[in-house]
């Protein structure tokens, strides 16, 4: 059909031929050779009464049609407007059968597409279970129908997935949340089956985080035993790979009415007595209370607090010298965190560093400390200090693979050499440190900072992994020099331990000295230097500058005031 053509105008112009037909043939059967008016009058009769019949005929088929088709149109606008309804009218495929077919195969693609949209706007692909907002929707209508109820809501979030996803991949990351989904599936229906409780609603809400929510509880320690059956679900391993991998969870629980009424208020109380299981040791639960609330508080405080000491640049660093035992002098400093806190005083950074590695702030502070650490190398080159500043990278800090990179920015902004600066590593971070983060320290190295190892002689570090690792001094952890005055056998240890660092090439740096007579056995020990509150505390940098000024002409002395805390 050409376009702008409609099956009426089919009609007339079969009607039209049909008659023009009908007048030829009667013609020529009148005629008889002799074509006159006559004839052609004749002729007319019956082609007129052809093409009414055929027009007559046409008009009821085509009457038929458009209503079949005014029936699909009418169809297609309720899909359009979302009455999705995969029947066809009868009168389509009596009269149009082949748009009938059409029309089938378009409501089934439709509803398949249908189904597959709704799956993904309402369940996690990856694990099956409602995602955040479908559970949140679930949740709220479940908690209406049930408001006067004792319920509970679980916060589950697993240990060690990252460990899993980093090392597997996320392939075998998305399979292992999978088999937790599984597993959490199968406490559900055995709570049902033999604990007679109430189907509950299982969600992912993201990452490794699962949420549990059980609207009907008869008795609040069911809640416990839910908890520990999961907590035993997830702490068998999970094949993997051809192996096995072990996660474990750290579970919250927020009960209703006791914790809240509303979803937002027993996720905010099942979210923070989750972290409270995480933080005391993981692979446990917790059910919230008020004195989880008053941590929770705490946490808040602690984070609006942090967020105004780097706006208030309350931030500063203290130096504790490193003193060489075979001329007295000062051979590098320590550069501590403090916090020059309005209310509390200078404040260690045990007080606050945990929290601000949780919330993400720890970037934040980390960049300051580069930025300070930078500039004060650049300010003792112009001086023409010799004496370098370390720094401890901590963990978290060699993991991340942009450390080196905005460490060596600073450097290069603040013009400062990298011969003046030594980075320290824990003993057991640096044992398990990845190969991109040794060839960082190994370029760093290249360019003249110096790389010690940290807390030396506590760790799981062995001499093949110490000979890899491009180190130049290590220093020895405090528990083994604070009996070192006292214990033979510690004597003894100490002096194997400064013999084997001198075999790799390396200094020996004695940590936590503290007394007279630890200096002087130090010394006939063979240690190359020593660092400790029998040296020096940690003091301000102009006053560092001045006690290294004055060290320089005098023989080292010990501290006359001594005591023994910790340096962290």
């Amino acid at each position: 059909m050409a376009r702008g053509e409609t099956l009426k105008d089919r009609a007339v112009m079969f009607a039209l031929c049909a008659g023009g037909v009908a007048f030829f043939l009667a013609l020529l059967v009148t005629s008889r050779d002799n074509f006159g008016a006559g004839s052609y009058a004749s002729a007319l009769i019956p082609a007129i009464v052809c093409a009414t019949m055929c027009w007559a005929a046409t008009q009821r088929a085509v009457a038929t049609t458009a209503e079949a088709i005014d029936r699909a149109v009418d169809r297609l606008a309720e899909a359009a407007n979302g009455e999705i309804d995969p029947r066809v009218p009868d009168e389509i495929r009596v009269a149009v059968p082949q748009l009938a077919t059409a029309m089938d195969r378009l409501f089934a693609q439709l509803a398949d597409n249908l189904d597959s949209i709704q799956r993904l706007a309402l369940f996690d692909p990856v694990t099956g279970l409602a995602n955040r907002t479908n559970f949140r929707t679930g949740a709220e209508r479940l908690l209406a129908e049930t408001s006067r109820e004792m319920g509970a809501l679980f916060f589950i979030d697993l240990d060690r997935f990252k460990a899993v996803n980093d090392t597997h991949g996320h392939a075998c990351g998305d399979m292992l949340l999978a088999m937790v989904a599984d597993r959490l599936r199968g406490v559900s229906d055995r709570a049902v089956a033999e604990a007679d409780i109430y189907p509950p609603l299982i969600g992912r809400l993201a990452g490794d985080e699962f949420t549990m929510l059980f609207p009907l509880l008869a008795d609040p320690r069911d809640a416990g035993w839910i908890a520990a059956q999961v907590l035993d679900a997830l702490a068998a391993p999970f094949p993997l790979m051809g192996g096995e991998a072990s996660i474990g969870a750290s579970i919250g629980i927020a009960l209703r009415p006791d914790h809240g009424i509303t979803l937002h208020d027993l996720m905010r109380c099942a979210d923070a007595a989750m972290y409270c299981a995480k933080s005391d040791g993981r692979g446990r639960f917790e059910l919230y209370s008020d004195e989880l609330a008053e941590q929770m508080a705490s946490r808040v405080r602690l984070d609006a607090e942090l967020r105004d000491a780097l706006d208030r640049d309350e931030f500063t660093l203290v130096f504790q010298p490193e003193v060489s035992l075979s001329d007295g002098n000062v051979v590098a400093a320590e550069a501590l965190l403090r916090w020059r806190h309005p209310r509390d005083g200078l404040r260690l950074p045990g007080t606050f560093i945990g929290r601000a590695e949780e919330s993400g702030l720890m970037v934040e502070i980390g960049d300051w400390v580069l930025a300070r650490i930078a500039r004060t190398v650049a300010h003792w080159a112009s001086l023409g200090f010799a004496g370098r500043l370390a720094i401890n990278v901590s963990a978290r800090q060699i993991d991340r693979v942009d450390f080196f990179t905005r460490l060596r920015a600073a450097m290069r902004d603040a013009r400062a050499p990298a011969r003046l600066l030594e980075l320290e590593i824990n003993e057991t971070v640096a044992a398990h440190a990845r190969a991109d983060a040794i060839a960082a320290l190994a370029q760093l190295r290249e360019e003249g900072a110096k790389i010690a190892i940290d807390g030396f002689g506590t760790g799981l570090s062995s001499v093949a992994r110490l000979r890899q690792l491009p180190i130049d001094r290590i220093k020895l952890d405090r528990g083994l020099i604070a009996a070192v005055a006292q214990d033979h056998a510690a004597r003894i240890i100490t002096g194997s331990l400064v013999g084997l660092i001198h075999g790799l090439g390396c200094e020996a740096v004695a940590e936590g000295v503290e007394t007279p007579d630890q200096v002087e056995l130090l010394r006939i020990l063979g240690c190359d230097a020593i660092q400790g509150y029998g040296v020096a505390r940690p003091m301000g940098e102009e006053d560092f500058l001045a006690w290294s000024a004055a060290l320089a002409d005098l023989e080292l002395e010990i501290e006359p005031e001594i005591r023994s805390v910790s340096l962290g």
